[in-house]
């Protein structure tokens, strides 16, 4: 008894001293992460500042406006917007709306065209500087930049509204498509399957700049070029998805199959009702993936669109840029809004995500 009673007063000290280790440990790691998590949030940080701040400040080195006054009208100015750099010809006044609003005509020339259209008094003039001109001023000759649309009506909102409607179908084809071969691959017992499996996931070392020309000869031939259809369809299937989706697969016990069949459920009851649920983790992890691919995509949008109205943000972006200058103020204030979804998608499903990630690397 003498033993056991000195045994346990010698374990005591030590036990609390491995658990001071441990938590000192861990609140190291906490504080580390913690730094390293704030030096990736700084350029977020800087960009919403940034968004937040009047054209004249954006050079300046202080993080906040000189005045210390935000501009939240910044972001309804985005959705209002898209700047663009013109050549001022003559300006006169031509009419007056109902409520005696001034319309004038002006001629502008963008992208090497020249046309007259009517702004009314609402349309604010800024000077290559930055600097807000009242429209009394404008001269002829000026180079100016517009801060809503002249005559096209198109907007962030439309860029906005293309590149959730383009992503959203990729995902879903992709994520189905996935699913679909995944099953094949992974549950069906066929002649040659992991030869043909491997053989698709060969095409993953195939960069995606190697196979655009091929793609594009195809949607021309298709007659699919400057459609959303084109921009879907090569993005719906993937070695990735397919991939991703079979290792969840492979970590299913075969015994549920088994136990589904004897209940009489057939093959595609058997995918539906029992495999589908527990791969949820994969579905949602193969989602996120592909919707911020996707969102995000610039290159493959690039090539296959021509008209201003079907651009998705990434392209839609590059009309807050020109060779004259920049609205930086309004791209921040874009970019903020362009990568908002995905935060909030990130936010609200990364339990799904890494639970995902760590259960498909159970099995090979």
């Amino acid at each position: 008894m003498s033993t056991i009673k000195s045994e346990t007063v010698v374990t005591r000290p030590h036990k609390k001293r491995v658990i001071a280790k441990k938590s000192a440990s861990t609140f190291a790691l906490h504080i580390l992460l913690t730094i390293l998590g704030f030096g990736f949030a700084l350029p977020f940080i800087w960009m919403v500042l940034t968004s937040l701040k009047p054209l004249k400040d954006i050079d300046s080195r202080d993080w906040l406006p000189e005045d210390r006054k935000f501009r939240f009208e910044n972001y309804r100015d985005v959705f209002d917007t898209t700047p663009a750099n013109v050549q001022v010809g003559e300006v006169t006044q031509i009419s007056k709306q109902e409520d005696g609003t001034p319309v004038y005509s002006i001629k502008r020339s963008l992208d090497g065209d020249v046309e007259s259209v009517a702004l009314d008094r609402k349309t604010k003039f800024y000077n290559m500087d930055g600097l807000e001109i009242p429209i009394d001023s404008v001269q002829e000759g000026m180079d100016v930049r517009l801060s809503r649309p002249a005559g096209d009506g198109v907007t962030f909102g439309r860029f906005y509204w293309n590149s959730i409607f383009v992503a959203s179908w990729v995902t879903f084809l992709q994520v189905m498509t996935s699913a679909f071969a995944a099953y094949a691959f992974a549950r069906l017992k066929w002649r040659g399957r992991d030869k043909l499996f491997f053989l698709y996931l060969a095409t993953m070392m195939l960069p995606g700049l190697v196979m655009m020309i091929p793609n594009y000869q195809v949607m021309i031939k298709l007659g699919l070029v400057d459609t959303y259809i084109g921009l879907i369809i090569p993005a719906a299937f993937t070695a990735f998805g397919t991939f991703l989706m079979r290792q969840f697969m492979l970590s299913i016990p075969t015994s549920l199959d088994e136990a589904a069949e004897i209940d009489g459920a057939n093959k595609w009851q058997i995918f539906w009702d029992v495999i589908m649920p527990l791969s949820r983790p994969g579905l949602i992890t193969l989602t996120i993936f592909t919707f911020m691919g996707n969102y995000n995509s610039f290159t493959w949008p690039l090539v296959m669109l021509r008209t201003t109205e079907k651009y998705t943000l990434p392209i839609g972006m590059l009309f807050f840029d020109s060779s004259r200058g920049q609205a930086t103020h309004l791209l921040m204030a874009a970019i903020a809004m362009s990568v908002l979804p995905m935060v909030l998608v990130y936010i609200l499903l990364q339990k799904h995500m890494v639970k995902g990630i760590q259960l498909g690397a159970v099995k090979g």
